[in-house]
């Protein structure tokens, strides 16, 4: 006789690890909205979330309540949903491509969006009738377009792709470099280029606004063609034949790549590593069923671009770092980490 599973059993430990992990993002939100350039005792954050939130009446300094609200806050928040998008992104393109360095950043992608996002803020493309983000998310699809384009036409291997990524990334990249030589000013060039390479420093409460419900959305496309992802690692003939329809799950996927890569860009520049390192360090954590590998990723994609920004922030007094610097100082190591121990399978 067989005993059926109790349900607790299989609840419990899931709400144990979600509890957790919100306890982890929670804490790296702190952290953020502590440590800066001008350190803010716990006290005074504590006592300004409990003014905002309660109205509480405690004395907290304008000052510090401005940092904290106006400008920590929303830089943190904007950082964690950037880091689990573009995580999930990586996770993404690694299971539908089946190569370990597939990433938005290498495939082109992420210097698309970066294109579509200069093309609408200096040359006004789309007449205003378009924001930096549809920009983005245009200049993004054409630029994985091109790349799959290119990629088939070299024999459509995940070797291929790759390599086609990396010819479409300097193509859109160069593409960007010439529209800022070509019109824009000498304040207008300093201040995209300083974006491109990875800026939160001007994000605000509405840029929160647009990267948590992105991030949100596709963490919960994720999670739900996970099983399906499962499958694509095994191929897309395999994945047909357990029942995946695979162009409708390929577009679904790639489709929220697409947007959250798009939707960060144009809110932060173009961070690269991000999708690249966070995946292969979360399958080495909790394997690599995808059911446990969204979450994780996510949860690390964001609580790693916190501590970016944080040391960002904190690298050079006085001076705030671009935080694709420090991805990239993080990144470039494990990217040869993944090389070294990929070499046969790429």
């Amino acid at each position: 006789m067989t005993v059926a599973a109790d349900p607790l059993v299989i609840v419990r430990p899931i709400a144990l690890r979600g509890l957790l992990g919100a306890a982890i993002l929670a804490l790296a939100i702190l952290l953020g909205v502590v440590i800066g350039e001008t350190p803010l005792p716990l006290s005074t954050v504590a006592a300004a979330f409990a003014n905002r939130i309660w109205d509480a009446g405690l004395a907290v300094d304008p000052i510090d309540a401005g940092i904290i609200w106006s400008y920590r806050l929303p830089r943190t928040l904007v950082a964690a949903g950037c880091g689990a998008g573009l995580a999930l992104s990586g996770v993404v393109l690694q299971a539908l491509v089946r190569n370990a360095l597939a990433d938005p950043y290498l495939l082109g992608v992420s210097a698309g969006a970066g294109a579509g996002a200069v093309a609408v803020t200096i040359l006004g493309v789309g007449g205003g009738l378009i924001g930096i983000s549809g920009g983005a998310f245009a200049g993004a699809t054409l630029a994985f377009g091109v790349v799959a384009v290119l990629a088939r036409a070299a024999g459509g291997g995940s070797a291929q792709l790759v390599l086609a990524g990396i010819a479409g990334s300097q193509l859109f990249n160069a593409l960007t470099s010439f529209l800022i030589a070509k019109s824009a000013n000498a304040e207008q060039a300093r201040g995209i280029m300083f974006w491109l390479l990875g800026n939160l420093s001007g994000v605000r409460w509405p840029d929160v606004v647009l990267a948590a419900p992105v991030a949100v959305v596709g963490f919960l496309v994720c999670l739900w063609f996970a099983r399906a992802m499962d499958a694509f690692s095994f191929g897309v003939s395999s994945a047909a034949s357990l029942g995946v329809p695979v162009r409708r799950v390929q577009l679904m996927l790639i489709g929220a790549v697409t947007l959250m890569t798009a939707t960060m860009v144009s809110l932060v520049g173009s961070i690269g590593f991000v999708g690249l390192v966070i995946p292969h360090a979360m399958r080495f954590v909790v394997g690599p069923r995808h059911a446990r590998l969204v979450p994780a990723s996510a949860l690390a994609g964001a609580v790693f671009l916190i501590l970016a920004d944080i040391v960002s922030r904190m690298l050079i007094p006085g001076q705030v770092v671009p935080i694709g610097v420090v991805t990239a100082l993080v990144g470039a190591p494990g990217f040869a980490l993944i090389l070294v121990r990929n070499r046969r399978r790429l």
